[in-house]
C-alpha cells in the first residue's frame, strides 16, 4: 500500500533524536526561555498547527499502524505514565512520566496521577535548579564552553553559507535575532527550532512546563522537593556528543520544517494515552533512519537516556527508601529494558502500572 506519510528523506534520524531531546532534556525549556528573553516581545499566542500522524496512518495505511503497534507492544513498560512502587516495610511511592512542555493537554494530570501527587510527602523532579533562573544561569556560566563556542568560532562558521542562511531565516520566523544565538552550541538551537511556534510563545509568556508546575505546586503545599540531576549533569551529557552529530541534527531539523510540528503533536497525543512505547516504532516507520552514523545514534541513546536512567535510579534509591514519594521525570526515561521502571524492579521494588 502506498506510504502516505513521506515526511522526510533518510537523513531524518538525527533530527528525530534532537526532537526527542525536547522531551528528554529538562534544561531545554530554560535554554529556550533564555534566548526568547533577548528577542522581541510576542503578542497573542498563535494556534498550534501540528497534525496527528497516527490518525493519518490509521486512515490511509492500517497495516502499517498494526506493525507499529506490534513493535510497540514488545517494548517493556511502554503502556503507562504512572507506576506504583512497592517494597516491604515502606509506604508506596509513585513514578510518573512527564513531557517538558506547556501544552494544557500535558500540564493537566490524570485523576490517578493527581491523587498520587496530592498524597505524596516528597516530590522529585529531574533538577530543581530550573526553579531559580538566576542560579541556573550562574551555573551555566561557570562552564560556558558547554553551551557556547568559546574558541573564537561561531555557529555559522561550522556550516555552509546555504545552511547558515537557512538557520537565520528560521530564527527570524520565530522572532529570535540571529545575533543573540550566534555563539550558541547547535543542540540548544535545534531544540528551539524544533518546538512549535505556539509552544515557544507560551514559554515566552511565562507558562511553566509540567515539571516546573509540579515543583511549584509541591512547594506551595509544603511538600519536600528533591532533584535527581544538576544543570552541569545535563549540560555535560549533551555537550559530550560530537559536534558533527549536533550540526547534522540542526540541519536535519531545518529540513523537516513545519513537519516538526506534526512530530510534536503526535508525541502529545501518544503521551495523553500513556503510549510511551509507541514513540520510536512510529517515528522509525514514518521517518526512516539513514544508512550513516549509527554509532552516533547509539551514543545519543546511551548518553542522553540510558546512562541518565542509571544515575536517576541510583539517586532516587535513598528517597524511595523513605517512602511516600512522587518522582516525575521525562516519559522517555520510563520504558524499555534499560528504563527506570525496569531498573527499579532490579532494585527490589514491585512496580505496577496505574492505568
Amino acid at each position: 500500500m502506498k506510504r502516505v506519510i513521506a515526511l522526510a528523506d533518510r537523513s531524518s534520524l538525527p533530527a528525530l533524536k534532537l526532537l526527542a531531546a525536547a522531551n528528554v532534556l529538562f534544561l531545554i525549556s530554560f535554554a529556550v526561555m533564555l534566548a526568547l528573553a533577548t528577542g522581541e516581545a510576542r503578542g497573542e499566542i498563535p494556534a498550534c498547527k501540528g497534525v496527528d500522524m497516527l490518525a493519518a496512518i490509521e486512515r490511509d495505511d492500517p497495516a502499517l499502524l498494526a506493525r507499529i503497534r506490534e513493535e510497540a507492544a514488545a517494548t517493556p513498560n511502554g503502556d503507562s505514565l504512572l507506576w506504583k512502587l512497592e517494597k516491604a516495610g515502606q509506604e508506596p511511592s509513585f513514578l510518573f512520566g512527564t513531557m517538558h512542555m506547556t501544552d494544557p493537554r500535558v500540564t493537566s494530570l490524570t485523576p490517578a496521577a493527581e491523587r498520587a501527587f496530592d498524597a505524596a510527602q516528597t516530590v522529585v523532579i529531574e533538577t530543581t535548579e530550573v526553579l531559580d533562573p538566576a542560579k541556573m544561569l550562574a551555573g551555566m556560566m561557570k562552564k560556558p564552553e558547554l553551551t557556547m563556542f568559546t574558541d573564537g568560532t561561531t555557529l555559522a562558521s561550522h556550516m555552509s553559507p546555504e545552511d547558515a542562511e537557512a538557520v537565520e531565516k528560521a530564527l527570524d520566523e520565530r522572532g529570535i535575532p540571529p545575533t543573540t544565538v550566534a555563539k550558541m552550541k547547535p543542540w540548544m538551537l535545534s531544540a528551539m527550532l524544533a518546538l512549535p511556534a505556539c509552544e515557544l510563545a507560551r514559554k515566552a509568556a511565562g507558562a511553566p512546563v509540567l515539571d516546573v508546575k509540579l515543583a511549584e505546586d509541591a512547594k506551595a503545599t509544603g511538600k519536600r522537593l528533591e532533584g535527581l540531576e544538576t544543570v552541569a549533569d545535563q549540560l555535560e551529557a549533551m555537550a559530550s556528543l560530537p559536534i558533527e552529530f549536533h550540526m547534522q541534527g540542526l540541519i536535519d531539523t531545518l529540513k523537516l520544517g513545519d513537519k516538526t510540528d506534526d512530530v510534536i503533536e503526535t508525541m502529545i497525543v501518544l503521551y495523553q494515552s500513556g503510549q510511551t512505547g509507541m514513540y520510536w516504532p512510529l517515528f522509525r516507520a514514518v521517518l526512516p533512519g539513514s544508512d550513516g552514523d549509527e554509532a552516533g545514534y547509539a551514543a545519543f541513546e546511551e548518553t542522553m537516556v540510558t546512562a541518565r536512567n542509571r544515575n536517576m535510579a541510583e539517586k532516587a534509591a535513598p528517597i524511595l527508601d523513605e517512602g511516600n514519594a512522587f518522582i516525575a521525570v521525562g516519559a522517555l526515561h520510563l520504558p524499555g529494558p534499560n528504563g527506570l521502571v525496569e531498573l527499579l524492579r532490579k532494585e527490589g521494588y514491585a512496580v505496577s502500572a496505574v492505568h
